[in-house]
């Protein structure tokens, strides 16, 4: 019964009260103590004490108890979290591999496909740089349902990244990812279209894909990382300021192309940098000038 009201107090958003009522019973019940890791890992009902959710993560982990088996995938994903953040723990790339490898081995269906749609990203990164693993994570997760990995494959497929090119399987995976809400899948098949001339579909999928700016939000709704989701907001809006501008796709609207070429700027140096490359790539193409507006 304390069990049942704990998680209905969770679910409800009511953590204090959750935090004590786990407390009472986390001695006897991992599964208390797996929501205890999570909550003073993230602050959640408390102080942020991620040292502490290591701690209970780690006891799950190690746990010899049938009663913990289904959880140790997901306390394992959350140590390799914890270890690559370097949050409660020492920083160690290595060891956020092996905890993700751990977790990515089919034990819990929602902890094994992040971890792993987590190491397809991992294996995208310079650090541990081999793009056949990060194909054949993503592809992996991508089969279990996770909505990051679908973008990942279809970009993968569209620049030939850790398997051979393949424009139609790319353009598939983009548009079932673009139609489960992937930003970052919305923005590069808004430039698939661009590059390919298809103006009036570029315009269409970029009016939709702009038209949240809530990042943080579509984050959590989608489970995506907000860096990438933020990066194919701008691309989008980018290119729609290019259909603006010339009226391709769309009807000519200078004012309008004005706000999308800011948008697509946003508001930090990552954002600045990323659209002027690509300017100047769209640039070269089209034998334009460099100049916006």
């Amino acid at each position: 019964l304390i069990k049942s009201s704990c998680l209905f107090s969770l679910s409800q958003g009511f953590y204090k009260e959750a935090l004590k009522r786990f407390e009472k019973i986390k001695d006897t019940d991992f599964q208390a103590m797996y929501q205890l890791g999570v909550m003073y890992y993230d602050g959640l009902g408390t102080k942020k004490d991620p040292e502490r959710g290591v701690e209970y993560m780690n006891k799950i982990l190690n746990s010899d108890s049938p009663e913990a088996s289904h959880l140790k995938f997901a306390a394992a994903y959350n140590l390799g979290r914890a270890y690559y953040e370097g949050c409660g723990v020492k920083h160690s790339v290595e060891e956020a591999e092996r905890l993700w490898l751990t977790a990515a081995d089919n034990g819990n269906p929602k902890a094994s496909v992040k971890a792993q749609s987590t190491l397809g990203m991992l294996y995208s990164m310079p650090i541990l740089k081999d793009m056949k693993k990060a194909f054949f994570w993503h592809s992996k997760a991508c089969h279990n349902g996770n909505l990051e990995s679908k973008g990942a494959l279809g970009i993968m497929y569209l620049y030939g990244q850790g398997t051979c090119q393949n424009s139609q399987a790319a353009l598939e995976w983009l548009r079932k990812a673009t139609e489960l809400g992937n930003i970052y899948a919305q923005g590069h098949l808004v430039e698939y279209y661009y590059t390919g001339k298809f103006y009036s579909k570029a315009a269409a999928v970029a009016k939709r894909a702009t038209a949240n700016d809530d990042i943080n939000m579509l984050a959590k709704i989608t489970d995506c990382h907000p860096t990438y989701l933020a990066k194919g907001a701008a691309m989008a809006a980018f290119y729609l300021a290019r259909c603006l501008q010339l009226g391709r796709g769309t009807e000519k609207n200078k004012k309008a192309a004005e706000k999308y070429y800011s948008k697509s700027y946003g508001n930090d140096k990552l954002a600045s940098k990323f659209c002027s490359s690509l300017l100047r790539g769209v640039a070269d193409r089209e034998g334009l000038a460099e100049q916006v507006i």
